[in-house]
């Protein structure tokens, strides 16, 4: 059975740089490990940017309020398997500019989030550009610089995953 979901992902901007959590699926430690934006699941009747303001305040303690929330500057619908279960998640990318970089804590993180994130790093355009780690999605350091640099009209839709 594939569980269907929806996400929502924060792109949280300071600078040329942009937060992501680095992660591994416990139910298969041997799978490796990769870089996501924070963000997770929208629940049942929650707009997308109140499950963002959510998951970012659980996955990095950052408080954000709705008019910082910028539009979804990607989406993309993922399929992957993760603790041993199907998914296939509408995902909307939000940018968010921060100005300055922050110290992120893990005192919010959940049983899940805890078995499963392993740290946070702030990444300049240059070294997502560069790395040779895996990052979800593939896509993310264009999606990066489409957010810093152009007046993006409408959302990059990115090939599933």
């Amino acid at each position: 059975m594939v569980i269907e979901r929806r996400a929502a992902r924060a792109l949280l901007l300071a600078g040329r740089s942009v937060l992501l959590l680095h992660g591994h699926d416990p139910g298969r430690p041997d799978s490796g490990t990769w870089w996501i934006a924070p963000g997770g699941g929208i629940e049942p009747g929650e707009a997308p940017e109140a499950a963002l303001v959510r998951e970012v305040s659980e996955e990095t303690g950052l408080q954000l309020t709705a008019d910082q929330i910028g539009p979804v500057v990607a989406t993309r619908l993922a399929r992957f398997e993760f603790e041993r279960r199907s998914y296939r998640q509408a995902e909307s990318f939000f940018a968010i500019s921060l100005g300055d970089q922050f110290a992120p804590v893990q005192s919010g993180w959940d049983d899940l989030e805890r078995r499963s994130l392993l740290d946070h790093r702030w990444w300049t355009l240059t070294d997502l550009a560069a790395t040779s780690e895996t990052v979800y999605p593939a896509e993310l350091s264009a999606v990066v610089a489409a957010a810093l640099d152009t007046d993006l009209r409408e959302p990059i839709r990115l090939g599933p995953s």
